[in-house]
């Protein structure tokens, strides 16, 4: 039960440790099917961020009354086949009326105990990389305000249904030092908890960072979630950006992800490998910065 780690881990014997999370949200997109699965994947997240193998999960869901069967059930589907595909079935779960729907799963894991992947851990000289692209919370901000294009949103949606499986994977095989997936604290906010937890600092290259379609442009215009600003203020003196860095690339690092990547940190001999893996298995991983001596976190430009 360490502070900020991912999820609960309980000792069952000397090589047997269950991993037990818990996440659920309100809708972000339209579709009920890809709401359903985006919420089970981000569920899962925190099981492949510890290094745990997924066995059950169980539905958490608060549904209005008024809310069409049709509508329901492919939220719930969407969260089932997203769990088949993770190779686990969805075991039951509970279910209560509310005014606004809400959705997510109770996932549970095994592992080795003494393979659990951490926040905390990283060494000065270890590499930054990151599994999926950023900015599913502007994204979906824009969304709600009828600024994004179609094809914006496809991509968002597809980076938030896709699995943290083989991401973990690659953490798993190359010796990943810490771990942790990157949801509503933002890039910066679940960095600067790995680097308090491992007592080093990070450097991440702004130019590096890799951005879904429109991002950038919605972030010049100012289209970023409350939340954004809320991580900015909270985590925002742990944090320095080199001259130059315009506001809103500033606050585009602070602006809440659902269901984002893994962040992990690799020896620095095991990089070119696990990129090549990465490429093999149709994963992607972007290097995004390095750990340093020191305390808190440093953006530069690149």
């Amino acid at each position: 039960m360490d502070v900020a780690d991912d999820a609960a881990v309980y000792r069952v014997s000397d090589d047997l440790a269950v991993v037990v999370t818990l996440d659920f949200f309100t809708p972000i997109v339209d579709d009920p099917y890809a709401y359903g699965a985006i919420a089970a994947a981000n569920s899962l997240s925190d099981l492949y961020a510890m290094g745990a193998t997924p066995i059950l999960a169980l539905n958490v869901a608060a549904l209005p009354k008024t809310l069409p069967l049709e509508i329901s059930a492919e939220i719930i589907r969407g969260g089932a086949e997203k769990a088949r595909e993770a190779g686990i079935p969805v075991a039951g779960g509970h279910t209560v009326q509310d005014d606004e729907p809400k959705y997510g799963l109770v996932a549970l894991g095994i592992l080795h105990p003494d393979q659990i992947t951490r926040k905390g851990g990283a060494r000065p000289g270890d590499r930054l990389l990151l599994s999926k692209p950023l900015g599913t919370g502007v994204v979906t901000t824009a969304l709600k305000r009828d600024l994004a294009e179609a094809a914006e949103i496809e991509a968002a949606t597809r980076s938030m249904m896709a699995l943290n499986r083989s991401a973990a994977e690659i953490a798993a095989r190359f010796g990943a030092t810490a771990v942790t997936d990157i949801t509503g604290f933002s890039l910066l906010g679940h960095a600067w908890e790995m680097t308090d937890r491992g007592q080093v600092g990070f450097r991440f290259d702004f130019a590096s960072l890799p951005w879904l379609p429109g991002v950038e442009r919605l972030g010049r215009e100012w289209v970023y979630p409350g939340g954004a600003f809320d991580n900015r203020k909270f985590f925002g003196p742990h944090v320095r950006f080199a001259p130059g860095l315009e506001e809103w690339q500033q606050v585009l690092c602070f602006s809440p992800e659902t269901s984002g990547g893994l962040l992990m940190a690799l020896p620095a001999d095991q990089v070119a490998a696990a990129l090549e893996y990465a490429r093999t298995i149709g994963q992607s991983l972007w290097p995004v910065g390095e750990v340093v001596a020191g305390r808190g976190i440093e953006v530069v430009r690149g």
